[in-house]
């Protein structure tokens, strides 16, 4: 089973899994790109997943399905290109032989899912669409700090080594961020080089890991006195709970 990152439009990734003959694509914003990437490995589409209703998710969605009849899998409470199957936390899909349970993880939209599959050849695998970001998370277009909070929470509860598949390529300017929240953190510093290094060779810094984002990514560290420290100095006189630091942190992100 082979996992590889499309691009598409200036930063986003369409992830891909095939076995050498079928294929599963992740949130297509486009066609194109998917469409040369099957025809040049000779692959066969199966399967889409859908994390949200986004059109950098979705736009290819239609065109892909008519082409190739693949299944079409998304979330049981957005607005999605239709027809499709939706399904909603606890849910199981089976695709490729894996087989991916749903979460929801609401927070940058109403009714955002992930997929996670607990065993892909040994390793966990998920595919979290806009909610989580290597150093970042999604902005708030339509959940609350508290709602994205505890998605981002779950998220964090996965195994450590389960290999997180975000859907931009954020990585360097998240970094920036981060280090401004937390400029002592020593795994930050590392990653930040080892990300630079590779985005110069036009290299993906992704996928990054559970376990990794825990060491590095601030919005996944709200309890750490540095990071408190720094949402209270952003803030003066606000509360110190999780949820308040989150909101701190990400109202800050957002101008940047």
């Amino acid at each position: 089973m082979h996992l590889t990152p499309i691009p598409a439009f200036t930063d986003n990734y369409i992830w891909a899994l095939h076995d050498g003959q079928r294929a599963l694509v992740v949130d297509p914003g486009e066609s194109d790109g998917v469409t040369q990437w099957l025809a040049k490995e000779g692959l066969r589409l199966d399967t889409i997943l859908i994390t949200h209703h986004h059109p950098d998710h979705t736009g290819g969605v239609a065109s892909l399905r008519e082409a190739t009849g693949a299944r079409v899998i998304g979330p049981a409470r957005e607005r999605m290109p239709e027809p499709l199957l939706r399904v909603s936390a606890g849910d199981e899909v089976q695709a490729l032989g894996l087989r991916f349970e749903v979460l929801e993880v609401p927070g940058h939209t109403a009714g955002h899912i992930a997929f996670y599959a607990a065993d892909f050849e040994g390793t966990p695998l998920l595919f979290c669409g806009d909610t989580l970001f290597s150093g970042g998370c999604g902005r708030l277009f339509e959940g609350t700090p508290a709602q994205m909070l505890d998605s981002l929470t779950r998220l964090a509860a996965l195994p450590d080594n389960t290999r997180v598949c975000c859907t931009h390529e954020y990585t360097l300017s998240n970094l920036r961020f981060a280090m401004a929240v937390e400029p002592h953190n020593a795994d930050l510093a590392a990653y930040q080089l080892r990300c630079q290094a590779q985005r110069a060779q036009n290299f993906p810094t992704l996928p990054s890991s559970i376990g990794l984002e825990k060491r590095i990514n601030p919005f996944l560290r709200t309890d750490q006195a540095e990071v408190v420290r720094t949402a209270q100095a952003r803030s003066p006189g606000q509360p110190t709970d999780a949820v308040t630091v989150f909101a701190t942190l990400r109202e800050w992100k957002n101008v940047f």
